[in-house]
Order: C-alpha cells, then structure tokens, then sequence
C-alpha cells in the first residue's frame, strides 16, 4: 500500500531536523502521521520553513496534510527575529483596558496566522485559555490572558477569530484549566485539589464558553475531584463527563505531549491511555526517530467519531479574509503604546 493510500495515524509527530531525513521520509511513507508539528529546531529561514513543510505533505502523500506550531507570541515562539517578528506575551494585552484588549488580542493572532499561512501552516496551538493564578507553577505565567474567566473567554475568542480569519485553526488550550498547577506537567505530574464547584466557576469557565472551537488540547493534570486516580489526558471521567459532559466541547480532543514526565509508561502505553480515555488525537513532539518507530505503528488509525470530528475540524479551514498587515501591526502597537504611557 502507498502512502497515498495509507490511513493516517492518529498522531501529530514532530521531526528531527531542518529537512527530513531518508529514514523519516521512509516511516513516514509506510505509517503516514495525520500530521507535523515544528520546533525551533526546524526552523532557519521563511523559505527553508516552507520546503520543510511541503516535504512533509509529500512524504505521507497528502497535500492536505496538517502542519501545526506553537506560536503564541511573548516566551511561547517558535517562529523568532530576525526572519519573523516578535510579539507581545498574553498578559500584555490581556491588561489593556475592555475593547483595546479584545482589538489587541485580534490584532496579534490575525498577524500571527498570516506569517504561518506564508509558510503553510494550518494549525496553531493557540490561545493558551488558562487562567492566571497567583502562587502557581510559572510554566503557564505570563501566557495567561487574566485571572478572570470571563475576561479570558472574551479575549480567547478574539485570538480564535484572529486566527480563523487568517485560514489557520486554533487550539484552545490546556483543557480543562492548567492555571493551578503547582509544577510544571512537562517535568512531573501536577495535582490540583480545587473542588469542582470552584473549578466550574473559575478555570472550566473560559474552556465552556469557547465549546465551539475545532480542537482543544488537554493537560497532563490530576483534578482529584474528577478523576483522582489518572490525568485528565488519560482520565475517561474526565473527557466524558467534564469536556464532553460539563463543557459541551464536541471537537476534536488532542493530548499535550506524550513525551511529558507527568505521563507513566512507555510511549505506546501513554497514547494507548489517551485514546482509551477519549482523545481523538495524540501529540508526540521529541522527533526522534526511535520512538516514532515504536509509536506510529502502535497508534489507531483516524477512523470513526474522530475522523467525523477531525474533517469538521478540518472544514473549519477557510482563505484568509483581506488584511493588511502594515496597518494591523501599526495599530497593535499603538494599543500597547498607549495602555503604556496610560
């Protein structure tokens, strides 16, 4: 069978360098990925970025193919000067006065989808819709919009309205609200012991009113009052009664990375733990070349209910309305400026 032929995998992988290698172009063809995520590792140049990401598509033989980044602005950029510009973190313009927060936040993401629409790129792992919460972990810090849920809904979906309107799609991130976490889920394993009323009424708030989105990415997180006993990654409480239950999210679920420490097991055992509690989609960033030849073979293939959601996902994809970026830029920076000089 060809790779033209191939089922694709239900894996976002990432790759080991700037171009693929002949071994990766060869695993790619016989276990073809959904898709592609890049890193600063892979990326040089505008031109070199844009190679990479056709050379993907054609390894697995789908000029559809998904290729996704995390491109946020501020600390989370994987895209840098001096060939890419540089943007403000969440918190800068989660701070701007009501509607100048609600442009600015547009504004940045609109900018944002057309430098990866340039390149290709179709899905950006953005807005981060957790919540700023003192005396917590700092892996989240300054890429919370706010502290407040309602402000966070409305300034996340602006960032999603930015980025659909630029042709890329977002994902709503970390489901159901990595806010709290006292460590850093990409070291070990956090655990939050926030009652579920108190979740419902702060961190879940932005994640309910932003149901409508294409794609949400969990957290490698243990919410004790919704499943104790497995992260929300790997917890079928959790995706069915909280995401699909409580929230109303009926998207296409992908897992943060199964390379984290907060997960257990070995790799197949980790994304066999997210398929088996609901994730559509699991996520593999490390590149290496050992580990996706035991990951991809062992993963399902995209099939059912998360083939469904996955095209309508994937239908969400739209051209890029008219844009003009010189002026956007202009008037983002003039709106931090004066919230500055304010």
């Amino acid at each position: 069978m060809s790779s033209a032929e191939a089922a694709p995998r239900a894996l976002i992988v990432g790759i080991a360098g700037k171009s693929l290698s002949d071994a990766e172009r060869d695993l790619f063809r016989a276990v073809p990925p959904l898709g592609f995520i890049l890193f600063a590792r892979n990326i040089e140049t505008p031109a070199q970025v844009a190679a990479l990401v056709a050379e993907c598509r054609a390894a697995v033989g789908r000029p559809d193919a998904t290729v996704w980044i995390d491109q946020e602005g501020g600390r989370v950029a994987r895209l840098r000067p001096p060939h890419w510009p540089s943007y403000y973190p969440a918190a800068r313009l989660g701070g701007l006065d009501g509607g100048a927060g609600q442009r600015a936040v547009y504004l940045q993401a609109r900018l944002i989808a057309d430098d990866l629409a340039r390149l290709g790129i179709d899905v950006d792992c953005h807005p981060c819709i957790d919540l700023t919460i003192p005396g917590a972990h700092d892996v989240i810090g300054d890429r919370a919009l706010s502290a407040d849920p309602a402000t966070v809904a409305d300034l996340g979906r602006a960032a999603c309205e930015g980025l659909l309107d630029g042709g890329v799609l977002p994902v709503i991130k970390h489901l159901p609200g990595h806010g709290r976490a006292l460590a850093d889920s990409h070291h070990h394993l956090p655990v939050v012991d926030t009652p579920l009323a108190v979740l419902e009424a702060t961190d879940f708030v932005p994640f309910k009113a932003l149901s409508d989105m294409p794609i949400a990415m969990t957290a490698h997180i243990v919410f004790t009052a919704v499943d104790p006993d497995h992260p929300l990654t790997q917890s079928a409480r959790g995706i069915d009664e909280v995401v699909r239950g409580l929230l109303g999210f009926d998207g296409v679920i992908v897992s943060d990375d199964l390379n984290m420490q907060a997960l257990s097991g070995d790799l197949p055992a980790r994304a066999a733990g997210a398929f088996a509690a609901g994730c559509d989609i699991a996520l593999h960033c490390s590149g290496r070349l050992d580990e996706l030849a035991a990951l991809l073979p062992a993963a399902p293939v995209l099939a059912g209910e998360a083939f469904a959601r996955w095209t309508l996902a994937a239908g969400r994809r739209a051209p890029a309305l008219p844009f003009d970026r010189e002026a956007a830029r202009a008037e983002l920076d003039a709106l931090v400026a004066t919230e500055a000089v304010a």
